[in-house]
C-alpha cells in the first residue's frame, strides 16, 4: 500500500497540482491512536497509511477526488459513521440500508458514499468498499479492497495527460465487480 500511494502521490501532484494544494496534512500515529479511542475502532493498516498520506481534502474543496466523490477528512468519516450508525432500527429499518461497520471515505455531497467495510457485508471480504446510496437499496461493492481502488485510479492517472483530465471520472474495470447487492 505505501508504494501505491507514493505513485498516487506523484501524480496527483504532477496532474492536479491544484487539487492537490487542497488535500489535508496527513495524521500522525497520535492522533490516528485518538481518533481509534473516541470512536472506540480499529483502524486497519490500509487506512491509516491512507490517513497517514493525506487527511482528506480541506472542507472548501468541492473537487472530486473520485466517482464524483471527495476525499473526507478522517474525523469527519467517524463522525458521519458513528451519525448514521444512531439511525439504524429508527430511520434506517432495513437491514444493511446503513451498516455499523462502515466508514465513508469518499462523498458526493448528497448524502451518498464509498465506505471502507469493515467486516465484509454480504462478502466477507473485510476492507471492501461498497456504495451506500441516501435514498436507493443497491449496496454495490466496487472494490475488494482499498489497494485495488487505488491500483485502478493510478492506471486511470498513467493513461491521462493533464490537458485531457476531466475533474469528473469513474473508476471501474475491477475483475468481477461490482458485485450488486440490495436490501429490502
Amino acid at each position: 500500500m505505501d508504494e501505491i500511494i507514493q505513485k498516487l502521490d506523484k501524480y496527483l501532484s504532477i496532474l492536479r497540482p491544484e487539487y492537490y494544494r487542497e488535500l489535508n496534512e496527513p495524521l500522525d500515529d497520535s492522533q490516528l491512536d485518538k481518533l481509534e479511542e473516541y470512536y472506540k475502532i480499529e483502524i486497519p493498516k490500509d487506512l491509516r497509511i491512507l490517513y497517514k498520506w493525506k487527511n482528506g481534502q480541506k472542507p472548501n474543496c468541492y473537487e472530486a477526488f473520485v466517482n464524483n466523490s471527495m476525499f473526507i477528512p478522517l474525523h469527519q468519516a467517524l463522525y458521519d459513521a458513528s451519525e448514521l450508525t444512531t439511525m439504524i432500527g429508527f430511520d434506517f429499518e432495513i437491514e444493511n440500508w446503513w451498516n455499523e461497520n462502515w466508514i465513508p471515505i469518499f462523498q458526493n455531497g448528497g448524502g451518498d458514499s464509498t465506505c471502507y467495510d469493515l467486516q465484509g457485508i454480504f462478502t466477507e471480504n473485510r476492507g471492501q468498499l461498497i456504495e451506500f446510496w441516501h435514498a436507493d437499496n443497491d449496496r454495490n461493492v466496487i472494490a475488494p479492497a482499498l489497494e485495488t481502488f487505488f491500483e485502478k485510479i493510478i492506471g486511470f492517472y498513467e493513461t491521462i495527460q493533464r490537458e485531457e483530465f476531466d475533474e469528473y471520472f469513474k473508476i471501474g474495470g475491477i475483475d468481477n465487480y461490482p458485485k450488486k447487492f440490495i436490501v429490502e
